[in-house]
């Protein structure tokens, strides 16, 4: 039914245009119908774009017309996140004092996405300064988990996930620095990848200064959808050199060949850190279907993640200190203020000497984990070591921020380290998602891909949902 586009992947989307099979037009309507129906209930979507969604559909369909070469999203519907330049729209990133800042030019991802031929159909909701693992801010209000309302949909990328879970669009932009977007991929059942660092091209037109060093090396550009082969697709659209982005590395398609199966380190319980019994259950359910798949499975954990975890702790906070507290301070909400207070007192900030130092251990840290994934190519482990929190409750306390930290450690140590990491759905557990973490070394995307989907074909899809009302 053609009001049913929507549901249909970005695979099979991209096919069915290509083949003249359904027009770019048809799917952009009914994935705006579809986004008029289910957003007001999640405010995933702050910023609608269907006059020129419509419009770039058309010219879309004009292209397969001509017989024009198409790219591998071409007429496929999907969605930015409000943190990157869009020419045209504001880069709010979730800010009031940020509402008027319009870009006139795209980033290089936004230019990515267009070039591959996708129809950008909106902008999802951040937290201010994208800086919590909460989707909530005083300019766009907060995003509501689609299957729990009392949940976060996760941060920073809580309105991609949100979106792609309710079938808005096909992909969903999003960034990670500390896990933004594999944190909101788990909380919301759908697939999120993390790239390797430099993968994708990252820079902002608008911005007034370039990004702190550690922050650039942990900082990437990925995508969220609800299965892993359409992450397969948007990594290929995204990852196109630029020449603004000084760190992208390029890696040419095929270049870095999967060996799946492989053999897997599976870490179900980090050491020392508090781990729900459903996100264990999950990591070993994943274990033996990766076991069926034909890997050879090792219960391992890997080296320093703790330390590696206190690394990005320590090193992201101390490079804050340079600037961003103080414009957290005086343009951020009462969240993201009363949430960086905290993270600034469970920090220990470096010296000059210190902070050259952390910089120097971060490279053997790295040495540590290349040489680990040359014995385990894959790494198995929880998301996070906790099910998706309740709302604000990074606003009750520095003991309460201070457990959300260690549970969140598989994401930050990963991320400080700049390796790539998926999120993958594994099903429902007492009504609400369930997902593990696939990590390898660096640029092995291809890798981590191929075992999500060895994951997912014996998980199932959970998703697209409708969104739980009324709670």
């Amino acid at each position: 039914m053609k009001e049913n586009l929507w549901r249909l992947s970005a695979t099979e989307m991209a096919a069915r245009v290509a083949s003249r099979d359904v027009l770019s037009v048809e799917l952009v309507e009914s994935s705006l119908q579809r986004l008029e129906a289910v957003n007001p209930h999640i405010n995933a979507i702050v910023d609608v774009l269907a006059q020129s969604a419509l419009a770039a559909a058309q010219a879309a369909d004009a292209a397969v017309e001509r017989g024009d070469p198409l790219g591998p999203l071409h007429g496929v519907p999907v969605t930015v996140k409000v943190n990157v330049d869009m020419a045209g729209c504001a880069t709010t990133n979730g800010v009031v004092a940020f509402k008027d800042l319009v870009a006139r030019e795209d980033s290089p991802v936004v230019a990515n996405l267009r070039r591959a031929g996708a129809i950008i159909i909106g902008r999802s909701n951040a937290p201010a300064f994208s800086y919590r693992w909460f989707t909530d801010n005083a300019l766009h209000g907060r995003t509501l988990n689609p299957w729990n309302a009392q949940l976060t949909p996760g941060g920073s990328s809580g309105g991609a996930a949100a979106a792609v879970a309710v079938g808005i669009g096909a992909i969903a932009h999003g960034n990670d620095l500390g896990g933004s977007i594999r944190h909101p991929a788990y909380a919301c059942g759908v697939a999120g990848l993390r790239p390797t660092s430099g993968r994708v091209p990252a820079y902002n037109p608008t911005q007034a200064r370039e990004r702190t060093l550690a922050v650039q090396l942990a900082s990437v550009q990925g995508p969220l959808a609800r299965t892993v082969s359409d992450l397969r697709l948007a990594l290929a659209a995204m990852a196109a050199p630029d020449a603004r982005d000084p760190w992208c590395v390029p890696v040419a398609p095929g270049a870095v060949e999967p060996r799946f199966p492989a053999r897997v380190a599976v870490c179900a319980e980090l050491p020392g850190v508090p781990t729900d019994a459903t996100v264990a259950d999950a990591v070993r359910r994943a274990a033996r279907w990766l076991e069926e798949a034909g890997c050879i499975v090792e219960e391992v954990a890997p080296p320093s993640l703790n330390e590696a975890c206190e690394l990005w702790l320590n090193l992201v906070t101390t490079e804050a200190l340079s600037g961003l507290a103080e414009t957290i301070e005086s343009s951020g909400d009462a969240a993201i203020r009363n949430a960086f207070s905290s993270q600034r007192r469970l920090a220990s900030p470096f010296d000059l000497a210190g902070y050259v130092n952390a910089l120097a251990r971060r490279t053997s840290l790295v040495r540590e984990w290349e040489s680990f994934f040359q014995r385990y190519p894959l790494l198995l482990m929880p998301v996070s070591c906790q099910r998706a929190f309740r709302i604000d409750e990074d606003q009750r306390g520095d003991a309460q921020m201070r457990s959300i930290i260690e549970a969140q450690s598989p994401l930050t140590a990963t991320a400080i380290l700049g390796l790539p990491g998926l999120a993958v759905p594994t099903g429902l557990s007492a009504g609400l998602p369930t997902g593990v973490q696939i990590v390898a070394g660096r640029f092995q995307e291809a890798l981590c891909l191929a075992a999500g989907e060895a994951i997912e074909a014996r998980a199932g899809l959970c998703t697209p949902i409708e969104p739980v009302r009324g709670q």
